[in-house]
This record gives C-alpha cells, structure tokens and sequence, in this order.
C-alpha cells in the first residue's frame, strides 16, 4: 500500500523530517507545488495544476497575507511558508450528452462496437455511407463537470489576494472572462469575522447560485459526538462514578452568543449558505443526485439519553452511583473488601440473580470479585494529608498503536493546579481530548498554564499531537510576556518540531532526554546558581562511569545549557523536586520519568514528603524503572497485552499487564494505573484479578486525584459491570477450565 500526498513546496521538505518516525514500509510518497522553500520570489498568481487525470483536476492558487507596515506598502520579511493560504479548485471532467441511436442509424451506423467508440468520443466510419461520423454528430449537448472551490482565508489581511486571483475570475457569474463553467460548491475555511465581513459576503456573491458550506465555526459542532460509541461509554463511566470520571466539557458547552449571531449573519447575507455539520456531504456524482446529503449527520446525543439507555439495559446499575460514592464518604473499611452495597462477600447480592447469571449459573458480581484480595497496604502521607489542589492525573489516551473510537493514543496531563501542568507524551488528538474532558475555554487555560511537555520515545503514537498543542499555546499567549515551553524529549524529535517551526511559531524549546537522566540531572541542580553550567555539565554528564558516557556526543551546546537553566525554574514554579528521565527497554532512546514533588507541611506544621509519579512510557519490565519506582506514589504502567500473549510482548518489547503489575509490586508503589492497551482490546483490557488490589485500568478521560488514591483499586469492579456483555464469555470458560483441571 502507498499513500500519495500533495501539498505546498515545503511538504517535502516536513515529510523529510517524519522520516525518524515514519516507517518506511508506509510507502509514503509526497507531491510538492509552488515555488522552492528557499526561494524569495513570491508566489505566481496564475493557478498552479497538482492533479489532472481522468478522474479529476485539481489546481491551486496562493493567497498571501498583505501587511501594512505603515508606508503603504505590503511587508514579507517576517512571513513563513505557513502564512500563505491556499485555493482548491477540484474539476470533474465533463458530462457526456445522452447517445440518439435514431440519429447515429441515419447516418448508417449498424449497432454494435461503434456507438461505444462514439460514446468514449471517437469518430468512426459509417457502415452505409463514405464518411466519418463525429461524436457531436449523435450526442446531445455536454453537461460542464461539477466543479469545487476550497477556500481558505485565514485573517482579514488574505482578503485582498482572495478577491483579485485572476484564475477565479472565469467562475465569476458576471464577469467578461466567464466560460460557462460553474462552482457548485465552495468550502469555506475561513473564521466567522472574516467570512462573515462585507466584503467578503460581496466575494462569495460573484459565484452567483452556488452552494456556500462555512466550514470554519469551531464550536457550533462541539456537542454533538461524531463517535456515538465514544461518548456513551463516557456518559456510561460519569453515571457510574463522577469522580473519576467527570461530565464532558462538551455536554455543557453552550456556544457564546456572538459566534450564535455569527452564524445567523453568515445564513442570513449569503445566499445559499449552510453552516458545516458532522458528515455532511456534498453529492458530486451521479449528476442526478448533485448537492447536499444530509443523511449521515449524527443525531444529538445527550448525556441524558446514554444514562436512560444504559438503565434500561442494566436495570440494577441505577444503585451502583450510590455506593460508589460511599467509597468517597469514608464508609469503606480498610481492611475489608465489600460490596457494593457494603456486604462483605457471600452476603446478599445486589444485581438482579435472574438476569446477570452465566451459563453454569454464576453469578457475573462472584466471578468478577472473588479473587479481589484485601488492601492492607499502609497509605502514604503524601496521600492521607493530600488535598484536591495538589495533583490530578487526567488520561487524555490509553490505547496505543493508532486511535480507535475508544481510546486515544498516549497522553497524559498532570494537573498542577495553581502551579500548572504536565504533559507526559502527547499523541494525536491530545487537543481534541482536553478539549472533551474540560472544554474549549478550561482546555485553552490548561495549555497557557503548560510548564513543560515530556515525550518517552519517537514513536508516532507519542507525539503527533504535540505540534499542535505548541502552536496553539503560541497563538494563546501572543502579546503576553512569557518563556518559552520546555520540550524534554528523544533528539531525533528536535528534528522535526524544528522544521515543523519554519511553518507555524511552536514557541518551544528543546532537552534531550538524555540530559535528564537522574545523575546529570541531581548534579545540575546541585550547583551553585553563580557557577558556570557548561564546566560542571562537561565533568558530570559525560564522565567516565557515568551512564552519559556511553553516548559518543560532545558536551552540551550553549543551547542545551540555557534548556537547562530553563528546566531548572520550570521545576521550581511546578513544586517539583526533580525530574528525570529513566532509559527502558524499547526502542532506541526510549525513556520512562519520573516526577517527585517538594516536600511540604500539614495542617499541623509536620512535613510531609512529597508524591511520587512514575511513568514508563513504552517498556519490556526493566530493573531501572524498578529501581526508579521504589516507593512510587503512583506507577502508571505500559500493559499493551494479556497474559496469555507474552511472547508478543517480548517480541514488540512491550509488557503483559501481569508484568506491568510485577514491576509496581517489587518496588513498593503504592498504586499501579495500567494504560498503553492494544486496541484489540477496544472498551476494556483482559486482566486477571489475583494481583489487582493496588491495581486500577486506565480509561480515556477518566482524572485520579492524588486525593482519591485509596479507593480507586475498588472501583474497577463496579466499573466492569458496564461490560459485562464482553466479559461473560471468558468469565465463563473460566469457570469451565477450572472444573475441568
């Protein structure tokens, strides 16, 4: 399989720098256009042609932003290749006029292969007469092929570029270069205060009675979920327990009122307009069925119906919140594992005995509880003295490989609160799903309030959301005195973010892992802040017995030592001790991390130590991330397969969940999140109950407070009740083997 990509002349060269990351059986091969990255001409104005086949021509035309730099004249010594937007126009070849066989017999034409010639626009021979027959000959008049226009106008500045391409001009209704060609839609990119503006309603006027889609008004979509699936098995997780799992941004997300009235302007001054839906389509073939198809827009969902739907099916989850929450009104014995209704085991059940029963007669409750083994662990005073202000791990994605409609790829958001936050790793979608879990304006607050990003390894699925989340803080923060953010990651990644930055401000800076390994890292920070930091790096980070000697590199660049000084204050304004980066076993440079807060004093004016977070990235169980997870408050642990799969794991230098739960075992940590599951695994992973006591699963969106720890290992029960249907099956040939052997 290959895949073909067009695009402007700096594809090439951005493709060029995913090759760390792409592998190369994708086949991926890029077409560029325009003019040369390095050239300083500016674009032509004529169209350029990308594609022309027998299916399609597709051409693209340059706007330029035009800026006034107070004498009147345009100014492009501070644009990027990525500040120049770009025309569509997609042409379908013609319709052919409908075949007259009375005409073609006139003129001695006999049945057969030759109106097919004629047909395909050849001329033949007549069978009965000494002359050529010519398709005009016995073909109705043609029907000019639809055409589509995709616009984008980013800012009021490309406007005037927009309205004066000479290549539109014969799309025109009223213009002289008009050649009976037709736009029968047009795509717009642009943002409501510019699409909506005067003059540009006047533009989209010129096409005449073409069908205008405003595809640029982020929020009127937000609330209606594309993946229905997605969203209930959220609204599914919040009944149960809110807790861990709070309501969506996006269900109280109301648009504001000027982007409402926006919208209204834009429907009400544009004649033919509609506002851009989920799965709207625009019919371009059969002719017969040209313009829009409303049929696939998903309904809207809300929360109410999922809650009402999941009741009907599970009758008896209606009392599951309710003792849930018991679990966070300290009603819960420690030293006991009950019920859900507080019953120890054996004691009256509470689902329904004549509907959730398997087939040997078991119940589902027995089966999923009864190996749930007692929870004596002493809880950390990190956690007894936490309040909810401290720490708050959000899963932004649990799924690995590529995103499913279930789980989101690796991304995880440590909430700081008043002191910021934290990305671990940063797959695609990251934005989306901040967006989802806290919504659009608290997502935009939490990016503004990022103190660093850290990415495990180069893998794909670890961080092609990171671009976007840079350059969306950039655009947040423009005009706001700030630093840069810090991007702590694997060196082959730097490549890329920094050809990605020559076409949109990232406003990033970069760390090499390696640099923050736990023994350069406890040295730098134990220098005086008046000594020279490049000396102490050159004796330190690269001295023979040091774990940085087995890296053939130089010592760090003046660059690398302002990162440093930088990631020095990014721990101290996130009350963080350390932070340091764990080599695992993967992929070349992959890494773990761990995080440990400062310590602080309680209420009583005791000390308190600080919490501990571990996070393994991508990993075979390895003894450093043992040795780095001793006295972890929280492991979170790549569990990417079953138990019954390990030679795979081996074999793709992944863990089984059974060894992810080991590594947390044998170093003391006091609780274990798994996440990182194949997506064979869609809603909910295979994990056997022996070990799971200090053991919770990862879902998307689902929040740990540091605050909640005890209780949430006791959750998971009540949680797989949801997927019983999914789990019967095996509980039940569980049951069978086990009277078998």
């Amino acid at each position: 399989m290959s895949v073909n990509i067009w695009g402007p002349s700096d594809l090439d060269f951005l493709a060029g720098a995913m090759r760390s990351f792409i592998p190369n059986r994708a086949m991926l091969h890029t077409h560029s256009f325009g003019a040369d990255r390095n050239a300083s001409s500016p674009q032509s104005t004529d169209s350029v042609i990308v594609l022309d086949d027998e299916v399609v021509r597709v051409s693209a035309m340059f706007v330029k932003p035009k800026y006034n730099n107070g004498t009147g004249s345009s100014n492009d010594s501070d644009m990027k290749p990525g500040d120049t937007a770009i025309v569509y126009a997609c042409e379908l070849p013609e319709i052919k006029g409908k075949f007259d066989p009375s005409k073609a017999a006139a003129l001695g034409l006999r049945p057969g292969p030759k109106y097919r010639e004629l047909q395909l626009g050849n001329s033949v021979q007549s069978d009965q007469f000494d002359e050529m027959v010519h398709p005009s000959d016995v073909l109705g008049p043609s029907i000019p092929g639809p055409t589509v226009l995709l616009v984008d106008c980013p800012t009021q500045y490309h406007m005037p570029e927009l309205f004066s391409l000479h290549p539109l001009s014969c799309f025109y209704e009223d213009s002289p270069e008009q050649s009976g060609k037709k736009v029968n839609c047009i795509i717009h990119l642009g943002p409501s205060p510019v699409t909506r503006s005067v003059d540009y309603q006047n533009w989209m006027k010129k096409f005449g009675a073409t069908q205008h889609i405003m595809a640029g008004h982020e929020i009127k979509n937000m609330e209606i979920p594309i993946l229905k699936g997605s969203a209930r098995i959220s609204s599914h997780l919040n009944f149960v327990c809110p807790q861990l799992f709070p309501s969506s941004g996006f269900w109280s997300e109301q648009p504001s009122n000027d982007v409402m009235e926006n919208d209204k302007s834009v429907s009400s001054e544009a004649c033919g307009s509609v506002s851009a839906q989920n799965l709207l389509k625009f019919h371009l073939r059969p002719y017969a069925q040209l313009g829009l198809d409303r049929t696939s827009i998903p309904n809207l969902f809300t929360y109410k119906d999922f809650v009402e739907e999941l009741v009907s099916e599970i009758p008896a989850i209606r009392e599951v919140p309710e003792q849930v929450c018991k679990f966070w009104q300290n009603n819960v014995n420690d030293n006991n594992i009950l019920t859900p209704t507080g019953n120890h085991m054996g004691e009256e059940q509470w689902i329904n005995k004549k509907s959730d029963k398997v087939d040997d007669g078991t119940l589902f409750q027995e089966i999923v509880l009864r190996k749930h083994p007692r929870d004596n662990q002493e809880i950390p005073c990190c956690v007894e003295d936490a309040t909810r202000e401290d720490m708050e791990i959000t899963f932004l994605g649990t799924g690995s490989s590529q995103p499913s409609k279930y789980r989101n790829v690796s991304s995880i958001y440590i909430n700081l609160f008043e002191r910021g936050g934290i990305l671990l790793d940063c797959g695609e979608g990251t934005l989306g799903q901040l967006k989802r879990r806290f919504g659009v304006n608290d997502a935009d607050e939490a990016v503004k309030g990022l103190r660093c990003i850290w990415i495990s390894h180069i893998h794909a699925d670890h961080h092609t959301g990171l671009a976007r989340i840079l350059a969306l803080r950039s655009k947040l923060l423009k005009g706001v005195p700030h630093k840069p953010l810090l991007v702590i990651g694997p060196r082959p990644l730097e490549r890329f973010l920094n050809a990605y930055s020559t076409l949109e401000h990232l406003d990033m800076q970069f760390l090499d892992c390696r640099h923050t390994l736990k023994s350069s890292v406890e040295a730098f920070l134990s220098e005086n802040d008046t000594d020279p930091a490049t000396p102490q790096l050159e004796t330190t980070m690269f001295a023979p017995g040091t774990r940085m000697e087995n890296y053939n590199r130089k010592p760090a660049s003046p660059r690398d030592t302002t990162a440093l000084a930088n990631f020095k204050e990014v721990l101290q304004e996130s009350g963080l001790e350390i932070l340091y980066s764990v080599p695992v076993l993967h992929c070349p440079q992959a890494f773990g991390v761990v995080l440990k807060a400062m310590e602080k004093a309680n209420s009583t004016g005791k000390v308190i130590p600080g919490w501990k977070v571990v996070y393994s990235g991508d990993t075979r169980p390895c003894p450093g991330l043992i040795d780095a997870s001793r006295d972890a408050t929280v492991l979170i642990h790549e569990a990417t397969f079953e138990d019954s799969m390990k030679d795979e794991a081996i074999a793709r230098n992944h863990s089984t969940t059974k060894e992810a739960i080991e590594v947390g075992t044998s170093a003391g940590a006091y609780r274990i999140i798994l996440t990182h599951f194949s997506q064979r695994y869609p809603k909910i992973p295979v994990i056997d109950e022996v070990d799971m006591e200090k053991t919770c699963i990862a879902f998307d969106l689902m929040s740990v407070n540091l605050a909640d720890l005890p209780v949430v290992p006791k959750v998971l029960p009540h949680l797989k009740v949801l997927f019983k249907d999914e789990l019967v099956v095996d509980e039940a040939e569980e049951v069978q083997e086990a009277a078998v052997y």
